[in-house]
């Protein structure tokens, strides 16, 4: 068998799960230029020719939301050692900016989001799949301080939003997708154990003489 020379992680999680610390987490504890990290957020569709109005309304919280096959094709593209020019997207305009960001190949590429483990062509270009499971109260706070202080959200919006699109989307797409998962991590950025198993793991990887042949 040959051996991998880049490793794939997916996080997932619902919003305000906690992944999003985890994947940081587990990239800062890498050597420096070992692994790179894609939001899986930041492959929302393009609505640019939509009213503002018509965009605030629609569900981002579904599969069809996301363009998935432009993801995969840019983890491919990393796992083949081809940079790639990831989305930016706008969480106030719900557009995409003219502008992307280069991102370089790494052994290491950590992709997460709520859906990554709901589609099944990012679950497969994944090698190692990991659910951040923890409770719909603290999630939604979270949720609610980061729409608030990071993408100028009211409260009377957020809240809105949750009842209509993400909570039902969640139950129907995001908690389902944990049973792909092989590694399941309790409270998100607070499990130091789940962590430093992760980080060993991958440091193991990258230490392999074979990784390199």
């Amino acid at each position: 068998m040959t051996a991998l020379k880049c490793l794939i992680i997916g996080v997932a999680g619902g919003t305000g799960s906690g992944k999003t610390s985890i994947a940081r987490n587990i990239m800062h504890q890498l050597p420096k230029g070992s692994a790179v990290l894609i939001d899986h957020d930041s492959y929302y569709k393009d609505h640019k020719g939509m009213p503002i109005e018509e965009r605030q309304k629609l569900n981002y919280d579904h599969p069809d939301s996301l363009d998935n096959p432009l993801l995969v094709r840019h983890l491919h593209a990393l796992r083949a050692n081809e940079p790639i020019e990831k989305p930016v997207y706008n969480f106030v305009t719900h557009s995409r900016e003219k502008r992307t960001e280069r991102i370089l190949p790494a052994p290491i590429v950590i992709v997460e989001g709520i859906l990554i483990l709901a589609d099944e062509h990012i679950r497969n270009a994944c090698d190692i799949k990991i659910f951040v499971d923890t409770d719909a109260d603290i999630r939604v706070f979270r949720r609610i301080r980061r729409d608030m202080d990071q993408r100028g959200r009211s409260f009377a919006s957020i809240r809105e939003q949750y009842y209509s699109t993400v909570r039902p989307m969640h139950l129907q797409f995001v908690e389902p997708s944990k049973r792909w998962a092989n590694l399941i991590i309790p409270e998100g950025g607070e499990n130091k154990i789940a962590l430093d198993v992760v980080v060993e793991k991958l440091m193991r990887f990258l230490g392999d003489p074979d990784r390199k042949k």
